[in-house]
């Protein structure tokens, strides 16, 4: 018992060395950090400059013109020739979740097809790769075709899970910088200049903020330009999208194109809701994060609490 006392006391000064060193490192770990505040300052200085911001709207407008026209590569082109996947090519909800993605153009398309073809080989070759490292656990035929099985379905399902994924975040991306879009293109409209202009002034200032909504407005000031029917423009506004608050927005410059009715007043209230929306959306995440932290404070927390006020005692009981 008395050895065992000496060993737990013998502990005492490396934890309490140890605690002394953590809190000294946590102190100076500011110092020993470089500060790039002035880095970010500069950085964001420099993307403010409006002939920076229109020379990157103006490069992200080549580059989606670029993708339109190049060609996929030749492995996807190989496979979607030789599985002849042109009549899934045509599948409009294909094309237009690519699109809601961010990939435009056949390149894009092909790539996706072509990736849906290999990826139930690339999952059941990674599948049988993995059985053959547990071979010493002998399994059943039957569990190894089940895993090979599973691994094939996954992998026709990883390309389309992707493309999901990438749409939430671009929505999430759009969602957040649209009520600075409208209140931007709000005071272009009353400033007296015209719809397309507005349109493209506004994916000029908003390109620093979201790249995702500058390349959508930028779309729109396109399409509004060669497409004989302007709503139409509007309309693949919303379809590319997907979001409520864009075909509301959609919705009341279609009819002012249409009736020629004023749009401030509109936009002046859809700007308004979208704010309230996001700041509900905020507010929501706020009130559900307690519960999200019950369990981690219950896992990490509150043994290291039982721990630091039963020591003392058991070091007690254990003198004894």
């Amino acid at each position: 018992m008395s050895t065992h006392a000496i060993n737990v006391e013998s502990l005492i000064p490396l934890l309490a060395g140890a605690c002394a060193a953590a809190v000294v490192l946590l102190a100076l770990w500011p110092l020993l950090i470089p500060d790039k505040a002035s880095q970010r300052a500069e950085r964001i200085i420099k993307e403010r400059s409006p002939a920076l911001r229109r020379a990157r709207v103006t490069a992200s407008a080549s580059e989606e013109r670029v993708s339109l026209g190049i060609e996929a590569k030749p492995l996807a082109q190989l496979i979607y020739e030789r599985f002849n996947l042109v009549s899934q090519a045509d599948d409009s909800a294909i094309v237009q979740k690519l699109q809601m993605a961010g990939y435009r153009g056949k390149a894009c398309l092909v790539t996706f097809l072509a990736a849906r073809v290999v990826g139930p080989l690339g999952g059941a070759a990674a599948a049988a790769s993995y059985l053959s490292l547990l071979s010493a656990a002998h399994l059943s035929v039957a569990v190894t075709w089940a895993a090979v099985v599973v691994g094939a379905i996954a992998g026709y399902y990883a390309p389309g899970i992707y493309v999901q994924n990438r749409i939430a975040k671009r929505q999430l991306a759009i969602r957040r910088a649209w009520p600075e879009v409208l209140d931007l293109l709000l005071i272009c409209v009353q400033s007296g200049m015209s719809l397309d202009s507005a349109i493209k002034r506004v994916a000029d200032e908003v390109s620093t903020q979201s790249i995702e909504a500058a390349e959508e407005l930028t779309v729109l000031c396109a399409e509004l330009s060669y497409l004989p029917d302007r709503g139409q423009a509007f309309d693949n506004l919303a379809r590319r999208t997907g979001l409520d608050c864009v075909k509301a927005v959609v919705t009341s410059l279609a009819q002012a194109e249409k009736y020629g009715t004023a749009v401030t007043q509109a936009l002046r209230v859809l700007a308004q809701e979208s704010r309230d929306q996001r700041m509900s959306e905020a507010e929501k995440k706020a009130a559900a994060l307690p519960p999200k932290l019950t369990a981690p404070m219950i896992v990490f927390f509150l043994p290291v609490l039982f721990a630091v006020i039963l020591t003392p005692a058991v070091i007690q009981v254990m003198r004894l």
